[in-house]
């Protein structure tokens, strides 16, 4: 990321290290995605006039977070193809198909994050490489930090809600059909959503 802005024109910066916030180093440890309680989902536009959402129903992964260096912190993430879910069988069962996501040759998409960043207040950026098809590229993801919770059962929770966007042809997803009316049938961009709830491991 760039800032852009008059050019500085002093001899030395000086920077000051920003403070810990000891609420959030106190968050340092391995969590545990809790995939009943979270959702992994994309919207897409279909017919070049309204949006098709769905979700994977089936999802595992793990989070490191570093309360006091949270660039320092990684994600794992995988994603069964097999779960996808739109709400009609008929669709969910094409993409499954060779024509788009071919589940059975391929199973998983998965996410690796390689760095993160904080952009300011509960704001974050993860970047990794996202595999679907056996094709691997980097992603970026904004997340919000929406807080921690002890929750009725003793876990440590924490949650994170976000999104990105794709052009799924760069992953080899490339049908569609054309309209008469010109356009296609669905958009090669495609937004993905995240909602994570995640639960602290035992030390």
């Amino acid at each position: 990321m760039g800032i852009f802005g008059r050019k500085n024109t002093s001899t030395a910066v000086t920077t000051t290290p920003r403070p810990v916030d000891p609420a959030l180093a106190a968050l340092t440890g391995d969590y545990t995605i809790d995939s009943a309680h979270s959702s992994i989902g994309f919207t897409v536009r279909h017919a070049m006039v309204t949006n098709v959402r769905g979700s994977f129903g089936e999802h595992e992964g793990s989070l490191k977070l570093d309360g006091s260096d949270p660039a320092a912190s990684t994600a794992s993430i995988d994603v069964k193809i097999a779960s996808i879910d739109t709400g009609i069988a008929d669709r969910d069962n094409h993409l499954r198909s060779g024509d788009f996501f071919d589940a059975e040759q391929f199973p998983l998409m998965t996410f690796r994050s390689t760095r993160a960043a904080h952009l300011g207040g509960d704001t974050y950026r993860i970047i990794g490489d996202l595999t679907i098809k056996d094709v691997t590229k980097p992603l970026s993801i904004d997340l919000e930090f929406n807080g921690s919770a002890t929750d009725p059962y003793g876990n440590e929770r924490v949650g994170f809600e976000g999104s990105a966007e794709i052009l799924r042809s760069e992953w080899g997803l490339t049908w569609n059909a054309a309209l008469e009316t010109g356009g296609v049938m669905v958009s090669d961009k495609v937004k993905l959503n995240f909602d994570i709830s995640a639960i602290k491991n035992a030390a």
